[in-house]
């Protein structure tokens, strides 16, 4: 049997297993889950965020105020609130200092069992912060007493949700622990031994179960073995690329003429490079895989058109996929145009076409009367065939990982693929999430676009705003206005969909539509329609307007709670309008008084409008963030490396599993490749060989 084919780590099998499965949690797995994620693995990979040290301090005389002190307690006496907003007091001494224990609860059970668990004259350990009132000292609701409790010299601290106490996760995680098998070494002996790495199993066991703080040594090599692991993943895909033949793909032009006198502009220079390099790719013998990168209205739909033509132009089928039927429909209307110019036809494929239309859409692709075709997932569901695929255009779905994109190409024979995205990559990252890709970057913005004028307005001051509204929109002018919530949440100062909608429509009327995810898409479409075709002058919206809506007529954008957004978001939102000739706005209305780092965060968006500068600064405020993407089966997804700490481990990584595939491409003929493989399972891209055992 080929390796590939075989389970490369069938003793991984009990930390893939889901928690409910593990009889010691089985009763909080779903909070688990909700915390960590639902495999014993997950929480093992869920690292504490930090450490508290209850040993450091063991004498009152020794703590400062705001100490946690874990310290030996005599109880005088429980003192029972005199009215309910009192709390309950056991008073203590401890040596020769006076401490009072705090308890704010209500219940009606409080008052007998701090009477069993404090009583008179009882010897107690009690571990908690403290802090000085005058001559006393007080511990507001110890986080340990002892007995009964056992308290730890070192106790992780373990992100929770609601419902899931630090004990339940103590538990859960021990048990965790018992499950984790030793596992064969992938490092490369001479890096552990320069880096002073222990093994991954037991650099997570000092990070989950300490003795003392852990070194950062632990960190660093559980990072770079999920670096490691997309590094290899990546290259994995690269050399199934490289390795399979792919066709050549040359056309006359002619199409592509007709197209761009449609479109009414030249290509600008760094369109028409990026051209010249995906051409250079089609043309060539073998498979193109590249990334097109680009900011916002950097005219990244062009490029893919165009390319596509140069299949049609070939004789081929093409195919562009969005991540939303909104995305899809607005390529449509945009190719409808360009390339019906040009007299090639143009279908779209998605969940909400049905019946006949479906049917016949499926046909045409099977017998290849149908040349280029608009779609959503729908595209690569079985059932749907093409007579002669030749190019895919993946647009925006950052959240296929490298495994499924080469998976893709499948509809096709020596199909050729085109990822887009229009979030823009800081340098230091286009290794570790696309780094299987040949890279195509669109900087500058088409011809005829003025910059974006950027403000920060104070909530206080929206009557200003409503008013330049009804300037704009007696001029003809739309608007757009974000927010993020669709319902009123418990934040008091939640700014919702519904409730704005319904207050600026008693101001404009039949002006205003309404746009959120939780609309059906019929009722959201007809609202986008209303918009694009001015039937509406106001849109209020959630982010589900982030990309793929192209209003031209469009020139203000209004962000509310602005400072509640990620700086990629923010720009993305911004670039919804500009898309025209005319001057257009951005306002972003804060939800109150800025602190210092939200000031510095909007101040970014306010005075650039470079993606790539706007994404670097969001790498550094978010620091340990999410920055890598969402963690996906075969894609580089971020949980425990730090982007900004750990990405000089990138290039390592990069290097390591270069050498690594060169000496072993299978990963099976050393112990060190065959070692990789459970590398893969481990961080989620064991997906990644099975594409390539298909051939």
């Amino acid at each position: 049997m080929p390796a590939q084919d075989q389970d490369p780590s069938p003793h991984l099998r009990p930390l893939l297993a889901p928690l409910d499965e593990v009889p010691e949690v089985a009763g909080k797995a779903r909070l688990l889950a909700t915390a960590a994620g639902p495999r014993v693995l997950d929480l093992l990979f869920h690292l504490p965020e930090r450490y508290v040290d209850r040993r450091r301090v063991t004498r009152l005389s020794e703590a400062a105020d705001g100490d946690i002190a874990t310290v030996p307690v005599l109880v005088e006496s429980v003192t029972a609130p005199r009215n309910p907003s009192q709390p309950w007091v056991v008073k203590c001494s401890s040596e020769r200092a006076l401490i009072d224990l705090v308890y704010f609860l209500r219940a009606r059970w409080v008052g007998p069992w701090l009477a069993r668990a404090f009583p008179e004259g009882a010897a107690r350990t009690v571990s908690g912060r403290v802090r000085r009132y005058g001559p006393r000292w007080q511990m507001d609701a110890p986080d340990f007493v002892s007995p009964p409790d056992t308290i730890p010299d070192l106790q992780p601290i373990w992100p929770l949700v609601k419902g899931l106490g630090p004990k339940d996760m103590q538990k859960a995680v021990a048990a965790s622990l018992a499950r984790l098998p030793e596992v064969a070494e992938w490092g490369d002996a001479a890096l552990l031994q320069r880096r002073r790495w222990s093994s991954f199993t037991a650099s997570l066991r000092v990070l989950q179960a300490p003795t003392s703080i852990p070194p950062q040594e632990a960190t660093d090599r559980l990072a770079y073995d999920e670096l490691l692991a997309g590094q290899i993943a990546i290259g994995l895909v690269r050399r199934a690329v490289l390795t399979r033949p792919g066709r050549s793909l040359t056309g006359d032009g002619v199409l592509r003429e007709k197209a761009l006198a449609a479109f009414g502009h030249k290509p600008t220079e760094a369109q028409a490079h990026a051209l010249r390099e995906i051409d250079a790719d089609l043309a060539a013998p073998r498979r193109m895989l590249r990334l097109l990168q680009g900011d916002v209205g950097s005219g990244k739909t062009l490029v893919a058109l165009l390319a596509m033509l140069r299949a049609v132009e070939s004789g081929a089928q093409a195919a562009i996929m969005a991540p939303t039927e909104i995305l899809a429909r607005q390529h449509l209307r945009t190719f409808q145009r360009l390339a019906g110019a040009a007299g090639v036809e143009c279908a779209l494929l998605a969940g909400s076409v049905k019946g006949k239309e479906r049917s016949r859409v499926l046909r045409r692709l099977a017998e290849g009367s149908l040349p280029l075709v608009i779609g959503t997932h729908a595209l690569f569901q079985e059932g749907v065939a093409f007579r002669d695929l030749a190019l895919v255009v993946v647009d925006e779905q950052h959240r296929f990982g490298v495994a499924q994109r080469l998976m893709l190409t499948e509809k096709g024979t020596e199909t050729d693929v085109l990822v887009m995205t229009a979030t823009p990559i800081p340098r230091t990252l286009l290794l570790t999430q696309w780094g299987e890709m040949a890279v195509s970057r669109l900087e500058g913005r088409p011809a005829g676009r003025k910059p974006i004028v950027t403000r920060i307005i104070n909530r206080d001051r929206r009557d200003e705003v409503l008013a330049a509204l009804r300037r704009a929109f007696d001029k003809g002018d739309r608007a757009y206005w974000v927010v993020r919530a669709i319902e009123e949440g418990e934040a008091h100062d939640n700014v919702a969909a519904e409730t704005t909608f319904a207050a600026l429509k008693e101001v404009f009327g039949e002006r205003v539509r309404l746009a959120h995810g939780a609309q059906t898409l019929e009722v959201r479409e007809a609202a986008l329609s209303d918009f694009a075709a001015g039937r509406a002058q106001l849109l209020v919206a959630t982010t589900v307007v982030e990309v793929g809506v192209d209003v031209p007529e469009a020139t203000i954008m209004i962000i509310e709670q602005a400072e509640r957004f990620g700086l990629s978001a923010l720009h993305q939102l911004r670039g919804r309008v500009g898309r025209g000739t005319a001057q257009s706005y951005c306002l972003l209305l804060p939800s109150s008084e800025l602190v210092e780092g939200e000031k510095r965060r909007l101040a970014v968006i306010r005075d650039t409008e470079d993606g790539f500068v706007i994404a670097d600064a969001d790498l550094d405020f978010r620091g340990g963030g999410d920055a890598l993407g969402t963690r996906q089966a075969g894609q580089m997804g971020r949980r425990i490396a730090d982007p900004q700490r750990h990405a000089p481990l990138v290039r390592i990584a990069h290097q390591d599993a270069t050498l690594l595939l060169e000496r072993d491409p299978d990963l099976s003929a050393t112990p060190r490749g065959r070692a990789a493989r459970d590398l893969l399972t481990l961080f989620d891209h064991d997906l990644t060989l099975k594409p390539l055992a298909a051939g």
